[in-house]
């Protein structure tokens, strides 16, 4: 069955905006990777500074094989604007914890 890889990032309130905008400028990056069953971007309502990047694969090997192509290009960043050429963005989170789970039960809604 399935893995979950739920990406923990501790982001200052004044970081929000900046970390959702790079996240929608990447929009589509991981979607066509081979393995890849869902994303999403989930914000912190109330009482933590924390966002969860949940993202679905199929193996862990799947997830491995985007890391080491797709995925450590998405995660270089743009250069910043007024930068030296090729100069990285500062990161919008403080701290990253990355999560692994294996999917054992799943339901969704019922068709009908």
């Amino acid at each position: 069955m399935s893995i979950v890889k739920i990406n923990v990032l501790t982001v200052p309130e004044e970081q929000r905006e900046t970390l959702e905008k790079r996240f929608a400028n990447r929009a589509g990056t991981v979607d066509g990777s081979d393995g890849f069953e869902w994303f999403e971007l989930l914000r912190p309502v109330e009482g933590t500074d924390t966002y969860l990047v949940y993202t679905r694969w199929r193996a862990e090997e799947d997830f491995q094989n985007w890391m080491s192509g797709m995925g450590q290009a998405a995660h270089r960043g743009a250069p910043q604007e007024g930068g030296a050429q090729g100069e990285r963005p500062r990161p919008a989170s403080t701290d990253s914890t990355l999560w692994t789970f294996e999917v054992v039960q799943q339901a969704g809604p019922k068709e009908g």
